[in-house]
């Protein structure tokens, strides 16, 4: 098995879409002309990878040699037979994958790669749910009130995904609604009890991802 980069009359990838129902994901694409086969690749990505890492899966192994392993071969057949490509997602983030035209003929096969990116396509998979508790001491007499934090997680959260926002007179909506503290700390799985704080008696505090578009693709923030 070896790549080629795409020539003008190559068969390549078109139209590649994808849709998930529960925990299956469908593949679909328009077909090239003079291939009856393609290959495809699935990529788990996270949170902690930039789009300069969507990059192609790996095809080499650690000695140098060609490693196919994580390539699939799916004929026009079994596509007509099954509606498209389906493919189950199993744990939580996102995945990439990617769909290569074979060329037909005798010996290894020949994988056209695509510069164009319409050959890939991303996908969310489970979401961990991440739960939160802001609780409140209003002790009598006093201008001030003591606010703790509990987050409870299903996996582990490094320390940049979530933030708390602090506003005065009501309930923050946003991490732009309100003066912004990032946690220092990264999170376990399980229950974190954070040191309390002390805020004025007219201060609200509500807890927010620190990217909505990034890490709520990956996590669900929920209000205990």
């Amino acid at each position: 098995m070896r790549f080629i980069e795409a020539k003008p009359d190559s068969p390549v990838i078109r139209e590649l879409t994808r849709r998930v129902s529960g925990d299956v994901c469908t593949l679909q694409w328009q077909w090239p002309s003079g291939t009856d086969f393609v290959y495809i690749g699935r990529r788990a990505l996270d949170a902690a990878h930039d789009a300069s890492s969507k990059s192609e899966p790996s095809v080499f192994g650690p000695d140098g040699g060609f490693d196919d392993s994580g390539l699939k071969l799916y004929t026009r057949e079994e596509y007509k037979a099954a509606g498209g490509y389906r493919d189950r997602l199993d744990g939580i983030g996102r995945y990439a994958y990617w769909v290569y035209a074979a060329l037909p003929g005798s010996g290894e096969p020949v994988l056209i790669r695509q510069t164009d990116g319409l050959n890939t396509v991303e996908t969310p998979a489970g979401r961990a749910k991440i739960r939160y508790a802001v609780i409140e001491k209003k002790p009598l007499f006093r201008a001030f009130k003591t606010v703790r934090i509990e987050i409870s997680c299903e996996v582990s959260l490094s320390e940049n995904v979530l933030c708390y926002v602090k506003k005065s007179g009501a309930y923050p909506t946003g991490p732009q609604d309100g003066t912004v503290y990032p946690f220092t700390g990264a999170f376990p799985a399980g229950r974190t009890r954070l040191p309390d704080i002390e805020v004025g008696k007219n201060d609200y505090i509500r807890v927010f991802f620190t990217d909505a578009k990034t890490y709520g693709q990956l996590y669900e923030l929920l209000p205990e």
